[in-house]
């Protein structure tokens, strides 16, 4: 016989209609019964429940956690979760979870800004207990504007938010001391006799960018040496852009002793550069990167760079979504210091 020939399908599960329907009732009565939300005449919670008993019906438990409260999980959000320094964040916050039964679900916005919006409209909407958000927070008032009133909303609705990075946005939030680090690499470097010194620099609008950035120019000023602008390109965090910034800066400034690149993944875009040039690093430039991230100490030149403790940053900022709100708005500092290695020496005459 032919598959389903002659034989009798298989019987659909009985739906709330159904069940209001043989009770008699509106198909609200039947859900608060079933439910328990709200109490209902005795007659009409009898009928219900023996209309239920009758066809077997079962509520979805599926269903009746999204009508719940609010879910077991946290959502993150990141600029780019293939990039080692939001890698390592992602895995502090994995970390905690580990111990607190909490699902994590991450999400990219590729430094799109209506895609973080979205993200956070997207995980109101499903009712995730708390949200981190990893990403440098923007010099531009109106976004960050945009951002505060969607945590706002997000909080409103019962949820948890913490941020990591400095933002001008009223929540709790951790974030590496970025300025004392670059302060740290001005010192190593003016101290090594380097004063001819270029800077390959992130996205200029982004706070991580401005905040290493200003320390950096602030400290080499304190010990007689100068940054100006033309020893100063911009690109976007990534290797590809800072390759592109190197040779364009040493177009500009052939004699430069050291590049200050402000991560390490444009650090390692900066290194390529030069090896392509035959440059040799350290001796006929240093390079030096920011974040520590651990490839770094792997490269065949390793790199000097200023430590993050992201695991522990990921971490912290889970635990802290989880706590309630206190009265004021909690902003923790962790430190960052330098590692010095093989990548930087004496500056050459």
């Amino acid at each position: 016989m032919g598959v389903g020939g002659g034989g009798q399908g298989e019987r659909k599960a009985p739906s709330l209609y159904d069940v209001a329907r043989l009770a008699g009732v509106s198909i609200a009565t039947a859900s608060r019964v079933l439910a328990n939300s709200r109490p209902v005449r005795a007659d009409l919670r009898q009928r219900v429940l023996e209309s239920a008993a009758a066809l077997d019906y079962s509520t979805n438990p599926h269903a009746r956690a999204l009508a719940s409260s609010h879910d077991a999980s946290v959502g993150v959000v990141v600029h780019d979760v293939s990039d080692p320094y939001f890698s390592e964040i992602v895995r502090g916050v994995l970390d905690g979870a580990e111990t607190s039964n909490q699902m994590v679900l991450i999400s990219n916005t590729y430094r799109d800004v209506q895609r973080e919006l979205d993200y956070i409209r997207r995980f109101r909407a499903q009712r995730v207990s708390a949200l981190v958000l990893a990403g440098s927070g923007r010099l531009d008032r109106e976004t960050e504007a945009h951002l505060n009133a969607e945590i706002t909303n997000f909080e409103r609705s019962g949820g948890r938010a913490v941020l990591i990075g400095r933002h001008d946005v009223a929540g709790d939030s951790v974030a590496p001391d970025n300025a004392g680090g670059a302060r740290q690499v001005a010192q190593h470097l003016v101290d090594l006799g380097h004063m001819r010194i270029g800077v390959v620099a992130g996205p200029p609008e982004l706070t991580t960018s401005y905040d290493r950035l200003t320390a950096f120019r602030e400290a080499l000023a304190e010990r007689g040496a100068e940054l100006p602008e033309d020893q100063v390109v911009s690109g976007g965090f990534n290797r590809a852009q800072a390759e592109l910034a190197a040779a364009e800066l040493m177009g500009r400034r052939p004699g430069l002793t050291a590049i200050f690149a402000l991560n390490d993944v444009m650090a390692i875009g900066v290194l390529a550069y030069l090896h392509q040039r035959g440059a040799r690093v350290p001796k006929d430039i240093s390079v030096v990167g920011f974040d520590d991230i651990p490839v770094a100490a792997d490269l065949s030149t390793a790199l000097t760079t200023v430590q993050v403790p992201m695991t522990e940053i990921g971490r912290r900022a889970f635990e802290l979504a989880l706590t309630p709100p206190a009265k004021r708005f909690r902003s923790e500092r962790v430190p960052t210091h330098l590692v010095v290695r093989a990548s930087t020496s004496g500056a050459r005459p």
